[in-house]
Parts: C-alpha cells; structure tokens; sequence
C-alpha cells in the first residue's frame, strides 16, 4: 500500500510536467486531445519574441545577483553557526530560516509595504533582487551548514599552528573544501530565484521577470503553446542545474569522507 501510495503521489505530482512537452509539440492552439500533429513553429517563435528575451536576461540578471548575495550571506551565517558559540545564535537563526515556512503571499505583501511605504523605493529589478536574497539566504545556510559540519575542525587549527592567518587559513584550507557546498547553494539559489514569480509579481516594476512575462502570456490563448514551448526548456534547465547541485554536494561528502544521509534527488 506504502509503494502504491508513492507511486500515485508521484504521478499525480509529475503528469502536469510531463504534459508540457507533450502539448508544446502540437500543430494546434487548443490544449486537449486529440492532437493536431507534430511541429517546432511554437519553440521557433521564442527565437523572435523581442519581449520575451528581454524578461529571460532580467530573470537571469536578477537570479545571479541574488544567488551570489545569498550564498555569502549564507556563508559567513553557516560558519558562525557551526564554528562559533554566541548569545542568541539560535533564535537569531531561527529568524534567518523564517522565510522557508512562511507563505510567500505573506513575504510578497510585507515586502511591497516596507519597500514602497516605509522607504519610499521605486519598484524594480532591484527590489526582486533584494526579495529573492531574502528567501534564497535560508537555502544556502542549510546547504553550507552540511559543508561546514564535515569539515574537520584540526584542519584549520593545523593551519594556524604553521604560521596561516585566519584569513590565509580560510582562503587556501577551508574555501577549498567547502566549494562543492558553494556551488550546490549557487545552482539551487540561481534555480529558486529564477522560477520564482509571487515575490517578482508583487514586486516587479515595468521591467518584468520571466514567470511574470508568461502569466501575462496566460491571457491570450493563441500564446499558451508558446508558454508551453517555454515551459519545456525551462523544466529541462532546472533538472540540469538541480542535478549538477546535487552532484556536487555529493562530491563534497565524498571529499571530506562523510557519509551521505540524502539529498536534493
């Protein structure tokens, strides 16, 4: 029944994806069956869709600014955690992770007020920007927490004992060892951010995201096959990327001789 369950839960939640490509192949503009046939028209059109690339560089400009402000936030966050005692560092903590259980409605809307409201800021690429810091942040703690946990403390202590600096310890021992972590928090604050679209569509201005250039794509039908189309790479894209996080997550366990307890995948 266990087995059965899952199996079911997993169909219910993956079918929709799977459909994507199946309908961004088809010859007609209504999504039902039975098909009209097979053709690329729908992924030739985002080649001349001048507004659609310009939301897929902001969406990417903002992913990449976002991903790399996050993971240093994480980073100096997940070696106090680890590595050092302080008062309040748990409920300091707490409050950095708040933003993974609170509905994103409620992250959007508190976010629009404090930025137009309290300092007056004009919506833009930038106000996203400094959103999706806010909810990737919390990501990459979790995924550097682990880095930082397998690494050996003595490693550094050595380093120390013959004559590095703290800051020439970190840059040449303890960087080194917790890059797969990096780049595992990068690749999944890049992805999160970019399929991001309830925090950009609060906060987004004239210049829109990617999710918030297809939800108005949604209000023409002719265009769905064209969202479809799109859709599709992007599915392709974000399993890649999560892949290559996970990869690398892996490879840094590995490194550090650590038994792996899961995953992303």
């Amino acid at each position: 029944m266990l087995r059965a369950y899952v199996y079911g839960f997993l169909a219910f939640l993956y079918a929709p994806i799977l459909l994507l490509p199946l309908f961004a192949f088809n010859d007609g503009t209504v999504i039902a069956f039975p098909l009209d046939g097979f053709t690329l028209r729908w992924f030739a059109e985002l080649r001349t869709n001048a507004e659609l690339h310009n939301a897929l560089f902001n969406s990417l400009w903002v992913a990449a600014v976002a991903a790399a402000l996050a993971v240093l936030l994480g980073l100096a966050a997940a070696r106090a955690n680890v590595r050092y005692r302080f008062p309040g560092k748990t409920p300091a903590l707490g409050l950095i992770m708040l933003p993974l259980v609170l509905p994103e409605i409620i992250v959007a809307t508190s976010l629009l007020v404090v930025a137009v409201r309290f300092f007056g800021w004009d919506l833009s690429l930038w106000t996203v920007v400094a959103a999706h810091v806010l909810i990737c942040t919390p990501f990459a703690i979790a995924i550097l927490n682990a880095s930082f946990q397998a690494l050996d403390p003595a490693l550094e202590e050595a380093a120390v004992d013959l004559g590095c600096s703290r800051f020439e310890t970190f840059r040449l021992i303890t960087l080194p060892l917790v890059m797969p972590g990096i780049v595992a928090a990068l690749l999944i604050s890049f992805t999160i951010s970019l399929d991001e679209f309830i925090i950009a569509f609060f906060l987004t201005g004239s210049e829109p995201t990617l999710p918030v250039y297809i939800w108005s794509l949604l209000r023409f039908p002719r265009q769905i096959p064209v969202v479809m189309a799109l859709g599709t790479i992007l599915v392709i894209i974000s399993i890649l990327i999560l892949t290559l996080a996970e990869w690398n997550r892996r490879r840094g366990l590995a490194r550090a001789g650590v038994k792996d307890s899961g995953g992303f995948l």
